[in-house]
Parts: C-alpha cells; sequence; structure tokens
C-alpha cells in the first residue's frame, strides 16, 4: 500500500479541542463583557477570516483544512457546521479565495491527539506540493514540540495561530487566534 497522500500548495493543520477552548472562551468573556449574545460561527467565515490573516489573497487557490480531533472534540462548538465526521469530512466551499476542503482527521485508541497533529504536521512539512502551512496547534498542551518541528521546516512559508505571543522570537510568521474568531462571533472593533 504505497498510496501517496496528494497535498494542495495551501494546508491549514487545526487542533479541533484548542479551537473550541479557545471559542468557548472567547464566547464566555465576551457576552459578559458586551453584555449580549453572540452568533454562532459560519465555519465558512472563519475559515476566510484565518486566510485572509494569513495572507492568503483572492484567486484560484486550493486549500486543504485537517481538523485533528479526538472523542471529546468531533464537533466543533458554537459552530456551523460542526459534526467533524459526520458534516464536514470531505465537503468544501468556494469564495473569491479559492477552494476550501475540510477532513476529519481522528485520532484513535492507539494515539493522542497531540502525537497525531505532531505526525500530520511532519507530513505536510515534508510534503513538496506545500508551499504554505497555517498551523493552529494547542501549545499550551504541546507547543514546544510545534515550535521545535516548525523550526526545522524549509522553503515553506509558515503562518502558526495562537493565543499568547511566543517567548522567543520565530522564524516563521505568527498571528493571534482571538481576532479571526472574535470576528466570525460577530464581534465589532467599535465595541471593544
Amino acid at each position: 500500500m504505497d498510496k501517496k497522500i496528494e497535498l494542495p500548495e495551501i494546508v491549514m493543520l487545526l487542533d479541533a479541542a484548542f479551537l473550541n477552548f479557545v471559542v468557548s472562551d472567547l464566547k464566555r468573556h465576551f457576552e459578559k463583557h458586551l453584555k449580549r449574545s453572540l452568533q454562532e460561527i459560519d465555519l465558512s467565515l472563519l475559515t476566510t477570516y484565518l486566510a485572509l490573516d494569513s495572507g492568503i489573497g483572492e484567486g484560484e487557490n486550493k486549500v486543504q483544512l485537517l481538523f485533528v480531533y479526538d472523542k471529546d472534540s468531533s464537533e466543533l462548538i458554537y459552530c456551523k457546521p460542526s459534526d467533524l465526521k459526520k458534516e464536514l469530512n470531505g465537503v468544501a466551499f468556494s469564495n473569491q479565495f479559492g477552494e476550501f476542503t475540510f477532513a476529519g482527521v481522528p485520532c484513535e485508541d492507539m494515539v493522542t491527539r497531540e502525537e497525531l497533529f505532531l505526525d500530520l504536521l511532519n507530513i505536510v512539512a515534508d510534503s513538496a506540493e506545500v508551499k504554505k502551512l497555517v498551523v493552529v496547534s494547542f501549545n499550551e498542551e504541546y507547543g514546544d514540540k510545534v515550535t521545535s518541528a516548525l523550526k526545522k521546516v524549509k522553503e515553506k512559508e509558515i503562518v502558526q495561530f495562537r493565543m499568547n505571543e511566543p517567548e522567543e522570537t520565530l522564524e516563521y510568521r505568527w498571528e493571534i487566534l482571538a481576532y479571526p474568531v472574535m470576528q466570525a462571533l460577530g464581534i465589532k472593533g467599535d465595541e471593544l
């Protein structure tokens, strides 16, 4: 079984548990702060905001989103669609930035979510087809291993979404994940 995984030039690798953690934390905080309910996230909008903040321009881009999840994170909370296995795996949408294809990658009993994320990160990093890698990892759990892996990646544009400023200078670009999530939740800049 020497079947090669084909990837497009742009891959977003996301930890669903981390995304759930950030979304629920921001929703709880800002609903209390703004004294109003926040909208559910349209996943195509959040994906588009991540693409914009990653520097993906308009065009015929092909973007593969790989969501790593475990039994506790198989659904993206406060998102529509949300089920990574039944609603999102293998589906796609297109807009002015290109085609975005979703894939849910579950960790099974033999491997942890962290191990699967790091394995996929290495596979994508080693892929000659991939030119841009966007990473949304659970840095509070295994960020040092992601940073170490990303330091070794050469000849790819890397953008990592984080919640905190890195403690060391990185040779790749990083962005704050809160901004695209807040925008997708319907929080306007003048409300802050």
